[in-house]
């Protein structure tokens, strides 16, 4: 039994943001049926290489990209841009709890599968719908992407190297922007349906790429709006350092065997541990100088003291440094490649990749869910759908349609 067991969501939702919450509502349990476009589906199957290979080895036409965003789904093709595909559409969403699109601000209204729609003819359904920029305001009819919503929300002027020493506008490594959006619109379906549950009333979640990223600021939008905004002073990017806190950075140590520079996170998170690192460091003298003892004294005087820690940093191996802090429990970490990061034996022990059947390759690995529920654990039986894979099974058990209805849409190329 899983936490969403009966619940039944039609994903017409592509890419990343959207595929990402289905993702999540999948593993909890719920029926994810996904539309695609017949022929061509989720534009993210082509988006590589990497594909996936067949037990032969040869390409599928499914990229890992997409993988990596569509386990514990069903896969059923219909033609959203024909009035039989939207016919469709309807019939299916009387016998769904929530009903999710990305498509830009208008366009499901012109297949008639806007809110009003098909509020009407399911009062209970949650209509999600993500876009960039949302439902209102002035850019609403944008398209929008996760690079450029980093760049308009504000990370990529708070993420890379200090412009002092070179740096300049840098995205994160993954589309965040995309995934907190995913992830911001899991709990809002969840509470939709919570107040559905108890009230018989749908409505309409209003998800934009562009809100999460502002909220994403988190304690440097509370930065700016509590003081800088006041004062002039508008966050900076700052490396690997933290912005409020110090020592709470990326530092070089003694180089590898070969001569290879290395380097470690030490994230002193308080006062109490600064103190136990100082005395790792052996440079009690740090503890007690009156610029130093507390973290907002070490943020003012961050520009005297981390040239200090860098010296001392290069003293010792990372696995010395390594071995002390964390016997001192001083929060430290090594920085990981990927290779490193699935090869680590605590990755391994949490179960965080997993091996899916799958039809045309036999077998694939995919990173798992990382959410653990004692009593209704996640899904894993579903592994990420060819494009129409369950077309036929999901119309004949949802609609009743027998074997010569199916055949007649299929005819007509709807599906």
């Amino acid at each position: 039994m899983n936490s969403l067991d009966g619940i039944r969501i039609l994903d017409l939702s592509r890419v990343l943001a959207g595929p990402w919450c289905t993702q999540t509502l999948a593993d909890l349990g719920a029926d994810v049926i996904k539309i695609e476009r017949p022929g061509a589906g989720d534009d993210t199957r082509s988006w590589g290489p990497p594909f996936l290979k067949d037990v032969n080895g040869t390409d599928t036409r499914d990229a890992a990209y997409y993988l990596g965003a569509n386990r514990n789904k069903r896969s059923v093709t219909c033609d959203i841009a024909t009035p039989q595909g939207q016919a469709l559409i309807r019939e299916l969403v009387k016998s769904c709890h929530v009903f999710i699109e990305n498509f830009k601000v208008g366009d499901m209204a012109r297949y008639g599968l806007d809110y009003n729609s098909l509020i009407a003819l399911n009062p209970s359904l949650v209509y999600c719908s993500v876009t960039g920029f949302g439902q209102t305001g002035p850019y609403r009819e944008r398209a929008g992407y996760d690079y450029a919503v980093q760049g308009i929300g504000g990370l990529m002027s708070i993420t890379g190297e200090r412009d002092d020493l070179g740096g300049g506008p840098q995205k994160v490594g993954v589309a965040v922007a995309d995934l907190f959006t995913g992830m911001y619109a899991t709990v809002a379906i969840l509470a939709a349906l919570r107040h559905a549950e108890k009230t018989g009333q749908g409505q309409q979640v209003d998800m934009a790429l562009l809100d999460t990223q502002v909220a994403m600021l988190a304690n440097l939008g509370a930065n700016y709006l509590v003081s800088g905004k006041k004062e002039g002073k508008v966050p900076g990017r700052a490396g690997n350092a933290h912005q409020n806190i110090v020592p709470y950075q990326v530092f070089e140590v003694a180089p590898m065997p070969d001569g290879t520079k290395d380097h470690l996170i030490l994230a002193v998170g308080n006062d109490g541990q600064y103190a136990k690192f100082c005395a790792v460091a052996n440079r009690p003298d740090l503890a007690i100088d009156p610029r130093f003892v507390k973290n907002a004294d070490r943020v003012r005087h961050r520009a005297v003291l981390v040239p200090i820690l860098e010296t001392v940093m290069l003293s010792r191996s990372k696995s010395d440094w390594l071995e002390a802090l964390e016997a001192a429990k001083v929060p430290c970490g090594a920085i990981n490649n990927l290779a490193e990061v699935f090869a680590d034996p605590h990755i391994q022990a949490r179960d965080m990749v997993c091996t899916w059947a799958h039809p045309l390759a036999g077998s694939v690995e995919l990173v798992a869910s990382p959410m653990k529920l004692s009593v209704t654990p996640v899904r894993q039986d579903i592994t990420p759908p060819t494009l129409g894979q369950h077309t036929d099974e999901v119309l004949e058990e949802v609609l009743n349609l027998d074997a010569s209805a199916i055949a007649a849409l299929r005819h007509q190329q709807v599906i």
